[in-house]
């Protein structure tokens, strides 16, 4: 069943909503980000730049799963929102993939939060 993933060989596996939010776009991935799902999240995200949106807020809260390839994806956001005057805001981390932020050093890069309203509030 296709629920709505885009690119990806292994639909459902990542869904992805998006909601613009005052200044900041939020966008909010639930499942597995991989090599397989990548395309599901960098699309929203190249959208909501190329519309002028540069504050890319990222509630994790349901992402449960990162690897490499997914961490490239949101440095590569982070690298063109920054250009724009932006940012990406990292909220709601799981365990699992604050871990992956920690073992990488990319959490020194990220502006991350507790919470998506703690985000939204910066």
């Amino acid at each position: 069943m296709d629920r709505g993933t885009v690119g990806s060989a292994n639909r459902g596996r990542l869904l992805v909503e998006v909601r613009a939010e005052g200044h900041s776009e939020v966008v909010k991935p639930a499942g597995e980000l991989d090599h397989h799902t990548a395309d599901t999240l960098s699309r929203p995200l190249e959208d909501a730049l190329l519309r002028g949106r540069s504050r890319l807020v990222i509630d994790c809260s349901r992402l449960e799963f990162c690897d490499s390839t997914g961490l490239n994806v949101l440095l590569a956001a982070r690298l063109k929102a920054e250009a724009a005057g932006g940012g990406v805001h990292l909220a709601g981390l799981l365990p699992v993939v604050a871990r992956v932020l920690e073992i990488t050093g990319a959490e020194a890069v990220f502006t991350v939060h507790r919470s998506l309203d703690e985000a939204l509030a910066d």
